[in-house]
């Protein structure tokens, strides 16, 4: 345990981590679709991508879910003396910025902040801006797969839990309903739960913000063949793979593919064979689940968590739900 930055990432855990990541990269790229899960995105150059892409002008979710922040940090905030904030694959600490801001500098002193991710630069980042920030703020980061290890934030108490960023739409529909129950039995009597949630609306928005004209969100798409390279030894060139982002309406979500731009062979110490990508065939990155108003009732009902309040801003692009228990 890295003491010096409060940090869980002890040498077992990341061993653990480790096969879990080769198990799931190698089970997602011999698939009929391949696919790899989007958690990869996020070693220390796709999580610098993904802090760009937050500040593009065609990606309104960021900007939308901040600006309910700030507009209602008070009423967030307020009763939450001593409260430990946890938030759920964290990234940066830009959100968690904004509430803490709001708070007295006597009350900051008595928070822990707790943020959950696979990045463990992400995190020491994020521990460096808050306690220069605010001074004397404890943090206590965890390097986790949250939808495997939540768990480990059992150690706090008063806890408001922060799911910014519609990340659970990333989840599958089922795998969102399954994990915010699991939530809710972790979640105690007086605790909070912080839910932002990107809404269906028009098609054209939407893949708008996945299809930057700088091209940042094709870069951080294609950066994902550059962990599997340093994962399972692979030999991917990200050049010869297209960015492809689209809004499927049955679904109501955006995916995210990587096109191959032409026939090739690709090697890895942990293939059996070699594996052969035809030009055309996809790789299949990421889902990005848009929600409706039936969504926020769905989530009370499962997870056993009653609806305190549910701010939007003036498009109604993008929620924030506040659950309590």
């Amino acid at each position: 345990m890295e003491r010096d930055l409060d940090i869980l990432a002890d040498d077992t855990f990341r061993k653990i981590a480790m096969k879990t990541e080769e198990e799931e990269m190698l089970a997602g790229l011999m698939a009929a679709q391949k696919h790899l899960p989007c958690k990869f995105f996020y070693d220390e150059t796709g999580s610098k991508l993904f802090e760009q892409i937050t500040r593009l002008e065609e990606y309104y979710p960021s900007r939308t879910e901040k600006s309910i922040l700030k507009r209602h940090a008070g009423e967030l905030m307020r009763g939450a003396e001593g409260a430990s904030l946890v938030e759920i694959a964290s990234g940066d600490c830009s959100k968690i910025s904004i509430l803490l801001q709001v708070l007295p500098k006597s009350m900051v002193k008595t928070s822990t902040y707790v943020p959950v991710d696979v990045s463990l630069s992400a995190l020491e980042e994020s521990r460096c801006k808050l306690q220069e920030r605010f001074g004397a703020i404890e943090v206590c980061g965890i390097v986790a797969d949250f939808m495997q290890q939540i768990h480990l934030v059992s150690q706090h108490e008063n806890r408001i839990f922060c799911f910014f960023g519609s990340t659970i739409g990333n989840l599958d529909r089922r795998d969102a309903v399954r994990f915010v129950a699991k939530l809710g039995k972790l979640i105690k009597t007086g605790e909070r739960l912080l839910l932002g949630l990107d809404m269906v609306k028009d098609k054209a928005v939407l893949e708008r913000a996945y299809n930057d004209e700088k091209g940042i969100t094709a870069r951080f798409n294609k950066n994902i063949l550059n962990v599997a390279n340093k994962i399972l030894g692979t030999d991917f060139e990200p050049e010869y793979f297209r960015h492809h982002a689209f809004f499927d309406d049955e679904k109501q979500r955006i995916e995210m593919h990587l096109v191959a731009i032409r026939d090739m062979i690709v090697k890895s110490p942990f293939f059996e064979r070699d594996l052969e990508i035809p030009k055309g065939q996809t790789i299949h990155t990421e889902n990005s689940h848009k929600f409706t108003s039936h969504h926020i009732g769905e989530f009370a009902s499962v997870s056993g968590l009653s609806v305190r309040a549910v701010y939007t801003d003036s498009n109604r692009w993008f929620t924030l739900a506040d659950y309590i228990k």
